[in-house]
């Protein structure tokens, strides 16, 4: 659980223009976040795809690609009649959205812990990431200062707060997974020799994913969790999000068709060659197999005619349905696992809270949400219903101008200064 240097909650009263750039699983966003206050803003943005070779290669590499891309936004964006005033001499605050652990002992500087989600630019974990970002803004003479580094969960965090003041708790179910909340300094051990003051609080980015990583004590792994585990460029790594995010679910359930498969129970006498490539099965699909409207599961019939030429049964294809639901559902119930520890360790149970949730599973995945208020009834009973998720604001985007923001106005006030 990595503290991140953001102290308290928004105002709501944040105003200005800030940048903001995120650099997420499977795109480069690059955002201008107009702040209006009483939790309204606008905001602008450009996406730029990377490709898997862009996340293996040089990591220098990578953030040369970072600047550009902000260098082309701001270049479209501004000049006469444009959202972007460059003035001489001036430079714009910029929130970078860096949504992979690091360790921080001030708000503009992060040492790479290691990379996640299937990340693995060479030369960059145990480096500042926000050094070599800025070491390629200089390169691309950009007008700006990077003010923030943040993680999205974060982010997502003090944006659904900016917006809807019940909040303390946020979450991403994505292609990661991961979740942020408001802790006590006094109660954050691992930054006592740092002197600041008990009454304070600060947003932890509690890595969630990484929860019973190596010793695997605690979560009930099937043998197909294993085989993804020991397959993964991280093996040992990442247990509990392995176990809830959309990079793996897929997977999952491909491992599981794949046994059927060789026991003689599914597809039998067709040609399975392509269904048994790693990977070839994405969470996507899943979702629209649970939520096929037919009785005759004509979706279900044209995902494994087109993705696998492969025809299937009535009861297949209900057999393959409930497999889903059963991997779908147990993604949603280990995640209400998740926030049901936080709620009962910061005692918000009595007089509830809202949880921001953002992220494909959340949004898209059908009965995610219903599933995890399931979870978290079984845990809480009927006080359940005080814990209410919904969907949260851009915490990548806005969630980091406002960061940007709330730090700019802490420097002006001479507040915590060196961090």
């Amino acid at each position: 659980m990595i503290p991140t240097f953001v102290f308290g909650w928004p105002s709501g009263d944040e105003l200005g223009d800030y940048l903001a750039i995120d650099l997420g699983g499977t795109n480069l966003r690059v955002c201008l976040v107009n702040l209006q206050g009483k939790g309204k803003f606008e905001v602008t943005q450009s996406k730029y795809r990377l490709s898997e070779e862009q996340k293996q290669d040089d990591g220098q590499k990578l953030f040369d690609f970072c600047a550009e891309s902000l260098k082309t936004f701001i270049d479209t964006n501004s000049g006469e009649g444009g959202l972007i005033q460059v003035i001489p001499g001036q430079k714009l605050p910029l929130g970078f959205t860096f949504s992979y652990p690091c360790k921080q002992e001030r708000i503009d500087s992060g040492i790479l812990i290691r990379w996640t989600k299937g990340f693995g630019a060479a030369n960059t974990e145990g480096e500042d990431v926000a050094a070599m970002f800025q070491k390629s803004l200089d390169k691309f003479e950009l007008p700006v200062t990077l003010t923030a580094l943040i993680n999205d969960t974060t982010g997502t965090l003090i944006a659904s707060r900016y917006v809807n003041p019940t909040t303390k708790i946020a979450c991403i179910f994505g292609t990661g997974c991961n979740a942020a909340y408001m802790e006590h300094i006094k109660d954050i051990p691992k930054i006592k020799d740092l002197g600041l003051p008990d009454n304070v609080d600060m947003a932890i980015n509690c890595e969630w994913g990484a929860f019973d990583s190596f010793e695997h004590e605690h979560l009930p792994r099937s043998k197909y969790d294993v085989i993804i585990d020991e397959a993964s460029n991280k093996p040992g790594e990442q247990a509990f999000e392995k176990l809830i995010s959309g990079r793996y679910l897929g997977e999952i359930m491909r491992l599981v068709i794949c046994e059927l498969i060789d026991d003689g129970i599914l597809f039998l006498g067709q040609n399975t060659y392509k269904v048994e490539v790693a990977n070839a099965l994405d969470t996507a699909l899943l979702s629209l197999m649970e939520s096929d409207p037919t009785d005759e599961l004509l979706m279900i019939i044209g995902i494994f005619s087109h993705f696998f030429a492969l025809e299937t049964t009535l009861a297949e294809r209900q057999f393959l349905r409930a497999i889903a639901r059963l991997i779908g559902r147990r993604a949603a119930r280990l995640s209400a696992c998740g926030i049901g520890a936080l709620v009962g360790k910061m005692g918000y149970l009595e007089d509830g809270c809202a949880v921001g949730c953002d992220g494909s599973l959340y949004n898209k995945y059908p009965g995610f949400a219903g599933r995890i208020l399931e979870g978290l009834i079984d845990i809480f009973g009927e006080k359940a219903s005080n814990i209410r998720t919904h969907h949260a604001e851009d915490g990548s985007g806005v969630g980091s101008a406002i960061i940007a923001a709330m730090t700019k106005a802490r420097k002006d006030a001479g507040l915590y200064v060196n961090l």
